[in-house]
């Protein structure tokens, strides 16, 4: 009976590693998708935080955020097209925002300062 006990309880421990196990394994990169509403918080919160630091100067800030209104005005163009956001729009999109983001990168390491 003991031994029944102590097997019980081990696949017990074991079903609940697993998801566990699962859920800590990185997803991979081409199924990583990140939320549009949430990818513009970040991008405009490091912009912030680059003027904020001094990282970016004056003048490198308001072209990252002229880009930035850009991608949010070509959104919401996107948006109120007929069948709304297609597929091909959102990788657009999510294509155009990794390329701000390497921008608003490069911009807050060029030791460009005020």
């Amino acid at each position: 009976m003991k031994k029944f006990t102590l097997l019980v309880a081990g696949l017990g421990i074991a079903a609940a590693a697993v998801p566990v196990a699962a859920s800590a394994a990185p997803a991979p990169a081409a199924q990583a998708w990140h939320n549009i509403n949430g990818r513009q918080a970040n991008l405009e919160a490091r912009i912030n935080q680059g003027i904020r630091s001094g990282a970016l100067s004056r003048a490198e800030a308001t072209r990252l955020r002229n880009d930035f209104r850009a991608l949010e005005r070509l959104e919401a163009q996107y948006r109120r097209s007929r069948p709304g956001l297609t597929l091909a729009e959102r990788r657009d999109l999510d294509r155009r925002f990794d390329a701000l983001s390497a921008r608003i990168r490069v911009q807050k390491h060029d030791r460009n300062r005020r």
